[in-house]
């Protein structure tokens, strides 16, 4: 247990990186081990300062304000800049969601929204894993790093199936030998597909963006089910290209 007033709301803020959307006060107590009490000061803290919000439910959830941070960092920024007109267009001509994705503590960060997303569930977060793009963001960006260069763009080393993968529907893949496979064809492919393994009634597509040579982060795409993943993958792919482009610029 952190002991430090600092230490102890930042615990409560670790708590959330590799937890689902919400918490409730329990979770974080938990998570942190922190007596419920002092886990409630530091929640009413971030609360206050808008690191926090509280749900309808009564459960917390990461708030805009950390988000905001997050987004401003000089290298996610400098990506994010680059992508959104790929982004744009990519939603506008699928209908869908778009969001460029890069790995932190554990987790695929979607630097449009700032929500995290699990790796192994969605598609952005299986394109990071099957070409190893690095837990920071740094190694792949500034200084095009070895962890995600792939056939025909340098040797690749990729990462394996997380060994504590969480189901959160049915249709979440688990098992890690299945799990391999699905990487090592979204290394044969350049493509990965999620159908419901993280929210049912979604469906995720994402293509890896390069940048000399090594892929840095995941261009994805979220749509209804009803949508037909074979009109999305062109889409995707054209956006991951152009993206990959202008960052080679």
């Amino acid at each position: 247990m952190a002991e430090s007033v600092a230490g102890r709301v930042l615990s409560v803020l670790d708590a959330f990186g590799d937890a689902p959307d919400t918490l409730r006060l329990t979770d974080i107590a938990r998570r942190t081990g922190l007596p419920v009490p002092t886990a409630l000061r530091m929640v009413r803290e971030l609360v206050t300062w808008g690191g926090l919000e509280r749900a309808a439910d009564g459960s917390y959830r990461l708030g805009t304000r950390i988000r905001t941070l997050g987004a401003a960092a000089p290298c996610p920024r400098g990506l994010l800049a680059t992508a959104l007109p790929a982004l744009r267009t990519l939603s506008t001509r699928t209908g869908g969601h778009a969001d460029v994705t890069i790995p932190a503590d554990g987790a695929a960060l979607c630097l449009v929204t700032g929500e995290r997303l699990p790796l192994h569930a969605t598609a952005a977060g299986k394109v990071l894993l099957a070409y190893g793009v690095g837990s920071g963001f740094g190694g792949g960006w500034e200084d095009g790093g070895a962890p995600g260069r792939v056939a025909g763009h340098g040797t690749r080393t990729a990462a394996g199936p997380p060994p504590d993968a969480v189901r959160h529907t049915p249709y979440t893949v688990t098992a890690p030998g299945t799990l391999g496979a699905q990487l090592a064809r979204v290394r044969a492919t350049g493509l990965a597909q999620a159908h419901q393994e993280y929210r049912l009634g979604e469906l995720s597509l994402a293509a890896p963006v390069f940048r000399n040579g090594s892929a840095v982060a995941a261009l994805s795409v979220t749509a209804p089910t009803t949508a037909r993943p074979d009109r999305l993958a062109p889409a995707v792919r054209q956006a991951a290209a152009t993206v990959s482009r202008a960052l080679g610029v």
